[in-house]
C-alpha cells in the first residue's frame, strides 16, 4: 500500500503545476467541438508520460541525458516547435473557427505538439529522473511495479480530467471570446516554455 500512495503523491506532485502540456491538453479539450475529439492530444499526452515514467524507472532516460549532442538537439528541436506552435495558437480566431465547427487542431497536429511539449522539454524529462526515477530506487520487485503503476494511473486519470474540464468550459463560452483568451494564453506559456529551453540550451554551450 505504501508504494501505492507515494507514487500517486509525486506523480500528482509533477502533473499538477501549470505547464504547456497542461494547458495544451485542456485547451483542446475546450475547442474541439466533443470530447472524443481531444483524444489524440490525451492520448499521446498519456503515452508520453507513461514512457517517462518507465524510463526514468528503469534508468534509460538518463542515460541518454548523458550524451550532450542529444541532449542539445532535443532542445533544439523544441524551441523550434514551440515557437512555431505558439505563433498558431496567438493567431487563432475562434469566431472563425466555430462558424467552420473545428476550433481545435486536427488530430495528427494534437498528436505532434503533445509529443514535443512532453519529449523535447528536458525540464520535465530531469524531473521525472530526479523525483519518480530517485524514489523507484527505495522499491524492488512488485512494490517497485505498484509504485511505477500508481505514477502512470495519476498521468492517464489527470489527462482525461483536464480534456472533460476543457469541454465544459467550451460548452459555457458560446461566444467564443473565452476560448480566444485561452489561445493568447497558450501562446504566451509555449512561447515562455520556448525561451526557457533557450536558456538551458546556452548554458549548456
Amino acid at each position: 500500500m505504501e508504494p501505492f500512495i507515494h507514487g500517486i503523491i509525486l506523480a500528482f506532485g509533477l502533473i499538477l503545476p501549470l505547464g504547456v502540456q497542461n494547458l495544451f491538453v485542456f485547451t483542446q479539450g475546450a475547442l474541439q467541438t466533443s470530447l472524443w475529439q481531444a483524444l489524440p492530444a490525451v492520448l499521446t499526452a498519456g503515452a508520453c508520460d507513461t514512457l517517462l515514467i518507465l524510463a526514468a524507472v528503469l534508468g534509460v532516460s538518463l542515460v541518454i541525458l548523458s550524451f550532450a549532442w542529444l541532449k542539445l538537439t532535443l532542445i533544439g528541436a523544441g524551441i523550434v516547435f514551440l515557437a512555431y506552435m505558439g505563433w498558431v495558437s496567438w493567431r487563432s480566431k475562434p469566431d472563425d473557427n466555430q462558424v467552420a465547427g473545428n476550433a481545435g487542431l486536427p488530430p495528427a497536429r494534437q498528436v505532434m505538439f503533445a509529443a514535443s511539449v512532453s519529449l523535447l522539454n528536458p525540464h520535465a524529462i530531469l524531473d521525472t529522473i530526479g523525483v519518480i526515477g530517485t524514489s523507484s530506487l527505495n522499491y524492488t520487485g512488485n512494490d517497485k511495479v505498484v509504485f511505477t503503476a500508481a505514477c502512470i494511473t495519476v498521468s492517464w486519470l489527470w489527462f482525461f480530467a483536464l480534456a472533460f474540464a476543457g469541454r465544459l468550459m467550451g460548452n459555457l463560452d458560446s461566444t467564443g471570446k473565452m476560448l480566444g483568451i485561452i489561445g493568447k494564453i497558450s501562446a504566451v506559456f509555449i512561447w515562455g516554455a520556448a525561451l526557457y529551453l533557450a536558456g538551458g540550451m546556452l548554458s549548456e554551450l
